[in-house]
């Protein structure tokens, strides 16, 4: 007996699936292979024009020991290092406070003060851009880590205060309201039986605002200069000179610059996921 058109389709649809999702991994991953392909090759190469033939001579531990070593590399990487955890650690400590309140307290206002810390998340960068570098001039943080983690945890507290808000009421409130029943202080019920709770939303919080503020790129040209200050994103294009663009160490720089958020990943994948899908089945 022939299969009807109708039994053929899932076969179909799986084979193109097969098929396509190789594809697109290829094409998710090109951009990657070419950076890592960049990082091996000699300078030669690019002024010759040879950007995707067979490299003249594999560089690897010539071009990364130049970046490691007659560079300002590990300067901007521990410069990175300075902001994104404080502003990690900052942002998620905050933004736990204030979920716990605007998730279990009903007060008049609560509502409009939840839309505040949204609304701060719709504004474009591009238009605080000017008011944001003439005030940490005026307050003399331009050019510091501290103005940079300060910037990043007032800005990063309103998506933090969300997610955190809308996790606290999916607990279940019984247990707050047993507490209360037996006399314990507020914030005993916050340290000692709300956020145990929270700990897979703050470890996958975490690897989030590790991620975006380790790659952030553009406040880091806007609020820093040099490199006692710049992170490893913006100190990466200190390999271009005025007449040449080193793009064998940019790429270079840029893989080294990539391992901490995908190491980040990978060491709190378990926490990361169960953060996400906490309360997705009932």
């Amino acid at each position: 007996m022939f299969p009807t058109p109708i039994e053929k389709r899932p076969r179909a649809a799986q084979i193109t699936y097969q098929a396509l999702v190789p594809l697109a991994l290829v094409m998710w991953l090109l951009p990657l292979i070419a950076v890592a392909l960049f990082s091996i090759r000699p300078l030669s190469d690019f002024t010759n024009g040879n950007y995707w033939g067979v490299p003249s001579s594999f560089e690897f531990f010539t071009n990364y020991g130049k970046v490691f070593l007659e560079s300002d590399m590990p300067r901007y990487m521990l410069n990175s290092v300075l902001i994104t955890v404080p502003t990690v650690i900052g942002a998620v400590a905050l933004s736990c406070m204030t979920g716990f309140a605007l998730g279990i307290y009903r007060f008049r206002g609560n509502l409009l003060i939840f839309f505040m810390f949204i609304a701060g998340n719709f504004v474009p960068f591009q238009i605080l851009m000017v008011p944001v570098r003439d005030l940490t001039v005026d307050m003399g943080l331009y050019d510091t880590k501290l103005g940079l983690v300060l910037f990043h945890i007032a800005f990063q507290t309103g998506f933090c205060t969300l997610f955190m808000r809308n996790f606290i009421r999916a607990l279940p409130f019984e247990l707050i309201e047993a507490a209360r029943v037996e006399g314990v202080a507020e914030w005993r019920i916050f340290w000692f039986i709300v956020l145990p709770l929270m700990k897979p939303a703050i470890a996958a919080l975490a690897v989030l605002i590790f991620t975006f503020i380790w790659n952030d790129y553009f406040w880091a040209i806007v609020l820093t200069q040099g490199p006692d200050a710049q992170p490893v994103t913006a100190g990466i294009t200190s390999f271009n000179s005025q007449f040449v663009a080193q793009y064998h160490l940019m790429s270079a720089g840029s893989i080294v610059a990539a391992l901490p958020p995908v190491a980040m990943f990978f060491l709190m994948q378990r926490h990361f996921i169960a953060g996400l899908t906490l309360g997705a089945v009932k």
